[in-house]
């Protein structure tokens, strides 16, 4: 199969050849006829499959033959969780509205709000955003959707996790009702099936990969170490195997800080993202990285999901995440769109738990390599692998605070009655997650 047969416009397959691209991945070849036939989509896609594609593709075929946005208005709407994929989306949208009379924009926080509202005077057919934003803008008038056909929730499990779904559920009761709604997701957790019978009307699921699944383009293997020496294990290791590219995820922002101070006087070329930088840093640093001016980019796991960096050979985990999932999206980032890469983790004795939770997951045990001259005075035990199935995370249950002087119940008025229902059956009964400090 290739492009031509799902019946692109001529503007998107000259497009589509420019960027050199001829065959379509099976993501984009199981979601772009659904979308196209008007379908609601679920899909379940890992990072570097080429789900982005998938969906920008035929919402550009579709709005092409549709009719032009009025001021303030968007034609269609991508919520994503983090402004680098934020920005990441919109460039896909612009590459593929280039040969066509469409306007693709993009909305975040971290940055001046005016430009951004100029930006959708004009009105814009693609508007991609994420939850505070654009709830920003909207509260402000900058922006409306009587004319919006398409929504999609972009990366939908870790915008649960972020603890967005107070913001989603506020700018889906603004949505009109009569839309496409689309949703990718790297798993189909118990909430999003719950945010899912919300959102859609007899929704086609599509799923490309085994949940929790890491790509086997990948080579994974560990280090065992003592946490001191992990800073001179990781150069030791550049060193050793030449090393001249590569993401290094740690725990925390001040660990990220550290880290590649220590580097930087190591005489490397290293730069840290994550949340406590600038959007306008944060912005340089990875186009820096992707230029080859910074070799080695120090995250946090804001940089886990959406980061689109082709050629990436190593992912090294400095430190083991501490949600086992966490880990299948950070050695995501390296092993895309079919090339081989490498995961390395460096791991101490007071990992082993964590360690232990990631092999259940990926359903593997990972090998081990011992480094001549940092083998380790706490060992890491011996793994064995935990077949078990993996249940279900309950949602905790709020407390309850008994009140000291209990007071009598008003008497029922039946305006206030119907207007509360009316409100509750609108709202979404889920549960809002707290927001992970990076």
């Amino acid at each position: 199969m290739n492009f031509a047969d799902f019946g692109l416009s001529p503007e998107t397959l000259e497009t589509l050849s420019q960027q050199g691209y001829k065959t379509p991945t099976p993501i984009q070849t199981k979601a772009i006829p659904q979308i196209l036939q008007g379908n609601d989509v679920m899909a379940a896609a890992q990072t570097g499959t080429g789900k982005t594609a998938g969906f920008i593709l035929p919402i550009v075929e579709k709005l092409s033959q549709g009719l032009p946005a009025k001021s303030n208005q968007a034609r269609s709407l991508v919520l994503v969780p983090t402004r680098e994929l934020a920005s990441q989306v919109a460039d896909y949208a612009k590459t593929y509205t280039h040969n066509l009379d469409l306007r693709a924009t993009v909305v975040f926080g971290g940055v001046k709000i005016n430009p951004q509202m100029m930006k959708l005077r004009k009105g814009v057919d693609i508007l991609v955003a994420t939850p505070g934003r654009l709830l920003d803008l909207y509260q402000q008038n900058a922006v409306k959707f009587e004319q919006l056909e398409v929504l999609v929730l972009d990366e939908a499990d870790r915008m649960l996790d972020m603890g967005f779904i107070n913001d989603i559920s506020k700018i889906l009761a603004f949505l009109p009702q009569k839309r496409q709604n689309l949703m990718f997701s790297a798993t189909f957790s118990n909430e999003i099936r719950k945010l899912s019978k919300v959102l859609f009307n007899n929704p086609v699921e599509i799923s490309v990969n085994p949940q929790n699944t890491t790509a086997t383009t990948v080579k994974q293997w560990i280090c065992p170490v003592d946490k001191k020496q992990k800073p001179q294990l990781l150069i030791e290791l550049i060193q050793q195997h030449l090393w001249d590219h590569m993401l290094v995820f740690t725990k925390t922002k001040k660990g990220a800080n550290r880290l590649t101070t220590y580097l930087k006087h190591s005489g490397l070329k290293a730069a840290a993202i994550h949340g406590d930088k600038s959007q306008a840093i944060r912005t340089k640093t990875l186009a820096d990285f992707k230029k080859g001016k910074v070799k080695i980019l120090v995250a946090t796991d804001v940089a886990a999901r959406g980061l689109d960096i082709e050629q990436l050979p190593q992912v090294i985990n400095f430190d083991l995440p501490t949600v086992a999932e966490d880990y299948v999206h950070r050695i995501g980032r390296t092993g895309r769109a079919g090339a081989t890469g490498e995961a390395i983790s460096l791991v101490s004795a007071d990992e082993f738990n964590e360690l232990k939770a990631i092999e259940r997951l990926i359903k593997k045990v990972l090998p081990r390599k011992l480094i001549d001259g940092f083998e380790p005075n706490h060992n890491v035990p011996e793994s064995r692998l935990d077949n078990r199935p993996l249940k279900p995370k309950k949602p905790k249950k709020p407390k309850k605070l008994k009140a000291k002087h209990p007071t009598p119940e008003p008497k029922s008025i039946p305006k206030q009655q119907d207007k509360l229902k009316n409100k509750s059956q609108n709202g979404l009964n889920l549960q809002s997650r707290k927001r992970p400090s990076k």
